[in-house]
This record gives C-alpha cells, structure tokens and sequence, in this order.
C-alpha cells in the first residue's frame, strides 16, 4: 500500500486529509469485503493496485487533457459502482465535485455507502437503483466495465450534459462503431487513452480511458 500511496502522491496534489482516506481504504475494504464480496478474495491483497489506481486512471487522463478543474465542480453519475469503484477514489480526489453511486446490486450499494461514510465524504450519496430510475441529470458518468459500449450507451443516453469517462479492457473499435452509427456521434467525440501509458504493470495492457464527449 505505502508504495502505492507514494505513486498516488507523485501524481496528484494531496492534502493531509486527502492522503488520510486513501491510506483508510484498505482496511475499510478488508472489513467489508469479508462480510459482503465486492472485490475478489483473491484480488483484495491488490485493492490499491487493481482497484483504486484503476479508478484514479481517469484523473490522470482528465489531468493530461486540461479536463481536472472542470471536472472537479461538476455534478458525477458512477454507475455500477459495485463496492465504490471509480467513484470512491475520484470523490476522494475532487471533494468539490458531487458524486452519486449507483448500483442495481443493494448488498453492494450496502459496501460503497458504509466506505463512504467511514471516509467522512460529504460530497458523496449511495442509491440503490437502475440508470433508467434516476430522474436527474449528471454533468459526467463513470463506470468500470458494467457492460459492452453498445449495452451501456442506452442506459444513460440522455443522463450526461459533457460526457462518458468509461474503463474498459480488449478489443473497443467494433463497439465503438456500433455506438457512433447507432446514435449518430460526431465523428472525433469518441477519444480513447491506453492506461499502461501510466500505469506500467502488464495488469493494464489493453485496458483504457474511453472519453465519449456529448
């Protein structure tokens, strides 16, 4: 974890609170993830590295392209946020921006809102619910790999006023199409960033920051 904390550090600007939560994390998803599975037991030993530098990936990419400071007073949809992933880790990272996370799973929505609120994050609520159930509209929606683009594109067509930042591992170009004809996107409103760019471990290859901008 040290090491990890230490290459979070060199990458963003944190304050002390900021680096008190991130330290929290692993302790709070051991106690929980042994009482309700939301990451792997084989993969909680890799919850900074797998899980949480994973979410921060889209910081790092909203970093690169000048996208930070509006995104950090902007309002965010996480999306299948299981047990509080991306959106945990990026709520930590931008306290000024506001965050709902979403889950149609209640036990896992259980996990995100117990962390949340060990964390002391008050720009953060938990709902239990489906995309099409929300009757508000976001700023950005985030999400880890819920589902293939053209699946997850409906669920919140429609939700976002500036864009999608979408991770997602294999083979995208096929799906990207598949949306951009379907839905009649721009061309060039879709941008995708290789996150082993960053993070040089072969659990990243293939794996990216698709940016689909409204």
């Amino acid at each position: 974890m040290s090491a990890a904390l230490e290459f979070i550090r060199e990458n963003f600007d944190l304050s002390p609170q900021q680096e008190r939560r991130f330290a929290a994390l692993d302790s709070l998803y051991r106690d929980w993830n042994a009482q309700i599975n939301v990451i792997s037991r084989k993969d909680i030993d890799n919850v900074y590295e797998h899980h949480v530098l994973h979410s921060l990936a889209i910081a790092k990419y909203l970093q690169l392209e000048g996208l930070a400071d509006d995104f950090s007073a902007s309002s965010v949809l996480d999306l299948g946020t299981g047990g509080g992933f991306p959106g945990i880790p990026l709520a930590i990272l931008y306290p000024s921006a506001q965050f709902v996370l979403c889950d149609s799973v209640g036990k896992k929505t259980i996990v995100a809102d117990a962390v949340s609120r060990a964390l002391g994050l008050e720009n953060v609520s938990v709902v239990h619910a489906r995309a099409e159930g929300l009757p508000q509209q976001f700023d950005y929606v985030v999400s880890r790999a819920v589902a293939s683009l053209p699946d997850f594109y409906p669920w919140v067509n429609g939700k976002f006023r500036k864009g999608i930042l979408y991770l997602k591992g294999g083979e995208v170009n096929a799906e990207i199409s598949a949306i951009m004809a379907r839905y009649r996107l721009a061309r060039g409103s879709i941008h995708t960033w290789h996150v082993d760019s960053w993070l040089r471990d072969s659990y990243y290859e293939g794996k990216l920051v698709i940016h689909i901008e409204k």
